[in-house]
């Protein structure tokens, strides 16, 4: 007999092992298959914080097969995948689940080359304009927390996490919550991926970008990597949110692209100890590293925590000379002294000050550039403490929490580099929020800015297919495009694309 068991209750203390005991208190037998379904923190009461599970149980063991997927019987198709992010790398695992052997493009290098420049860029040596926290395998999520947690309710999210078990991930991924990998996780998974797919046939190229697309009578002809023509039958464009030129060829080829709304502001920093004891309260100690999400519609824009780190750094994420920009990352362990999220307003296409398809991307690098002579150039960060931010004073001084963003900072005002709606929607937001969470507006909580690159400033329109609008054979994918929002999402994406593609050659 099989049962799916809710809402079965382990104190912090207690093991996983105890919950064999109660399944098999329920089966009245000996457990023979056992499976966490889910696994979440209830921390509603701080006198009784409790982890609480759905788990199935059997009192026999199941047969288990592999699925099982068509494969093509046709000669090979020519097919391209540019970017090698969480959508481009599982798009060509799905693809080779069928059969197809595609060439994966990377403009930046592999990830083991990769992490040696981000971590020479952030000690303040010099940027490198295609190996750094946006270009380079793995895509921008590597150098992340890794979070999985989505807004979406895909069927495709549970292959993604499986996929990511298979190549590596903690099995936890599966059942948690909130589940995450951690970046140093993350590099090892992306490694595997690439080894597993030149082990099947694959082509990975790196230092490789797609510099043109050919299009005739409407179709897909040929790609140029590195302005190299090469025939092609199939383009996935997974060419992640930062891809820049790319879109301007793009939009030079006649490709479909519109303005699309995103979300700007800075990281916030508080020390960790201190989000777990308003989280958790003194026990917080033998508990994960705590989080928060919140949201504020005080002001003329809704304003919002995103991609928060627990136990992380902030760190430098520029991909273009002349401008800085912030992201957030933790390793699996979350064990460092601060966390950070990204404290963000909503931009819309009437902010950018032009119709232009790519005048958020526009809007972007001007924030980037404001906030590189903000702080005085070479990359440092401005920074302000959010007490003096919300009295409207400058700082001069830290107090318990230090900036984490390794290059440096420098004090300067969020109103030197912020459009005044994102400043004044800040300003709202923040006590509102702190109305729920009261340690949010500590005084000498830290703002590093900028935090510009939340999501792609575009999309590139695709049919009810998934090609490009009146492009047949190329289908945008991921975040990049404007169709994802996260790790998980923009996974999911790329295996969708895998069968779209896939099912042109089995028919």
């Amino acid at each position: 007999m099989k049962l799916v068991l809710n809402n079965l209750v382990l104190r912090p203390h207690e093991r996983e092992g105890k919950l064999l005991k109660i399944c098999a208190q329920k089966l009245h037998a000996p457990v023979k298959e056992f499976r966490i379904l889910k696994k979440s923190l209830d921390a509603r009461d701080k006198g009784d914080i409790h982890w609480v599970y759905s788990v199935e149980c059997s009192d026999r063991e199941e047969r288990r097969e592999e699925s099982v997927f068509a494969k093509i019987s046709c000669p090979q198709p020519r097919v391209y995948i540019a970017g090698s992010g969480p959508a481009g790398l599982f798009c060509a695992l799905r693809l080779l689940d069928h059969g197809i052997r595609p060439v994966l493009l990377e403009r930046g290098k592999t990830v083991e080359e990769r992490i040696k420049d981000v971590e020479n860029f952030r000690a303040g040596g010099a940027l490198d304009a295609g190996s750094n926290v946006q270009f380079g395998e793995g895509g921008a999520g590597t150098f992340s927390d890794g979070k999985l947690n989505t807004q979406t309710n895909s069927p495709l999210n549970r292959d993604v996490l499986g996929l990511f078990v298979r190549f590596g991930a903690p099995a936890e991924i599966a059942y948690l919550n909130k589940p995450h990998i951690g970046s140093d996780n993350l590099r090892k998974i992306v490694s595997a991926m690439r080894n597993y797919i030149l082990a099947l046939g694959g082509e990975v190229r790196f230092s490789s970008a797609l510099t043109d697309v050919e299009i005739k009578d409407g179709k897909l002809s040929a790609v140029s990597v590195n302005g190299e023509r090469e025939e092609a039958d199939e383009l996935v464009l997974a060419v992640g949110h930062s891809a820049r030129d790319t879109f301007e060829m793009l939009l030079s080829r006649g490709f479909l692209i519109e303005q699309k709304p995103f979300a700007v502001g800075v990281r916030v920093e508080h020390l960790q100890s201190e989000i777990g004891k308003a989280q958790y309260g003194s026990g917080y100690l033998a508990l994960p590293p705590a989080d928060y999400k919140l949201v504020s519609h005080a002001g003329e824009r809704a304003v919002f925590t995103f991609c928060m780190c627990p136990g992380g750094v902030v760190i430098p994420a520029a991909s273009e000379e002349g401008g800085v920009v912030t992201n957030g990352m933790s390793n699996y362990a979350r064990d460092e002294r601060n966390a950070n999220s990204a404290l963000i307003a909503q931009v819309i296409p009437s902010d950018f000050g032009s119709e232009h398809p790519l005048a958020g991307v526009q809007f972007q690098r001007k924030l980037e550039r404001a906030a590189f002579c903000a702080a005085g150039g070479n990359y440092l960060a401005p920074v302000q403490l959010m007490g003096d931010f919300l009295a409207g004073k400058e700082s001069y001084y830290f107090g318990s929490v230090h900036p984490s963003y390794a290059r440096g900072t420098a004090f300067a005002p969020l109103e030197s580099y912020l459009p005044p709606v994102v400043v004044s929607s800040l300003r709202a937001g923040i006590p509102d929020m702190a109305r729920r969470f009261s340690v949010f507006s500590a005084f000498d909580a830290v703002l590093t800015g900028v935090e510009s690159r939340t999501s792609s400033p575009v999309r590139i329109v695709r049919d009810e297919n998934f090609r490009a609008a009146g492009k047949e054979g190329v289908y945008p994918c991921g975040e990049g495009c404007g169709y994802a929002g996260g790790i998980t999402s923009a996974a999911a994406d790329g295996l969708r694309i895998a069968e779209t593609i896939a099912r042109k050659y089995l028919l």
